[in-house]
């Protein structure tokens, strides 16, 4: 009954094609042509660059003549799968899937052919593909981005992975991955209690926002942003504290004692609370008027 009311929300979504553009494809096109014009840019200005001693080495060291590495480059664009904007935008698909029966008012055609919980479970298995497909397309949009830049600086080309560098890309693959899950888990939450589709995606934007500011708020009150209250009300700070430990290096060794186990525990619980509240009122919903 799940596969059956999993292959039915992924054959809902493939006809959402708005929902789709917007989620998968918009953001990469976006990132593509930013970074195809800042490489234009930059060669234009290549001369002026170099010759001012005032500009930053690590914008020197872009205009050089050496070799580009992709797959350096794609454990970089993993470590950064995860932005701002591919939250965003996943958010939209997400919140679509979660509160669009409510919207459609279609609760009352599936419930009775299937369980709650599989139902909900059902959009959660769905939400996790559409994000594993988001970070896809922005791999594919990053290659294309530094074939670009190789192109245009005349850079030669290569691509070496040891067993180190893809532990990290995989890591940061994975982790990425469940920052999408984690937030919007709270889109899930907020369309189950809200029957609405813009409550599913402006809370997790708002509390995405105060959880960005909340380790100023809480240093005024003397918080350190490493004490167990600051990691667990900012998963976002967590998700950077595991990044950095699967980084490796001089990052995962200046991470303060016990902070992995207060990130790991913020993700878990940011992630598995709100399913958890989700499923419990769904349950309890009344839906004869949907």
């Amino acid at each position: 009954m799940l596969v059956d009311a999993i292959r039915a929300e992924g054959f809902r979504l493939s006809k959402n094609r708005t929902a789709l553009f917007w989620s998968l494809l918009f953001v990469p096109i976006i990132a593509l042509a930013i970074g195809a014009v800042t490489n234009f840019v930059l060669k234009g200005s290549e001369t002026k660059i170099l010759g001012d001693e005032k500009m930053p080495p690590e914008l020197k060291a872009a205009l050089g003549r050496g070799t580009l590495d992709m797959g350096e480059a794609l454990v970089s664009a993993a470590g950064n799968l995860a932005n701002p904007l591919v939250l965003l935008f996943v958010l939209i698909g997400a919140a679509t899937i979660y509160a669009g029966d409510y919207r459609w008012e279609t609760w009352r055609l599936i419930s009775a052919r299937n369980s709650r919980v599989n139902l909900l479970l059902a959009k959660l298995v769905v939400v996790a593909v559409l994000a594993l497909a988001a970070m896809g397309f922005m791999l594919v949009g990053s290659v294309f981005e530094n074939l670009i830049k190789a192109a245009v600086f005349e850079r030669t080309l290569t691509f070496s992975l040891t067993g180190e560098t893809a532990g990290q890309f995989f890591g940061f693959l994975g982790l990425s991955w469940l920052r999408i899950i984690q937030f919007a888990m709270m889109g899930m939450l907020a369309a189950v209690v809200t029957r609405s589709l813009l409550a599913a995606l402006f809370v997790p934007l708002v509390v995405g926002i105060a959880q960005f500011f909340s380790p100023q708020m809480l240093g005024a009150m003397g918080v350190m942003p490493d004490a167990w209250l600051s990691i667990l009300v900012n998963p976002g700070a967590a998700t950077d504290a595991i990044q950095a430990a699967i980084t490796g290096g001089e990052r995962a060794a200046a991470l303060p004692d016990g902070l992995l186990v207060k990130a790991w525990l913020s993700v878990g619980l940011w992630t598995l609370v709100p399913l958890a509240g989700a499923l419990a009122w769904f349950r309890r919903q009344d839906l004869s008027k949907e």
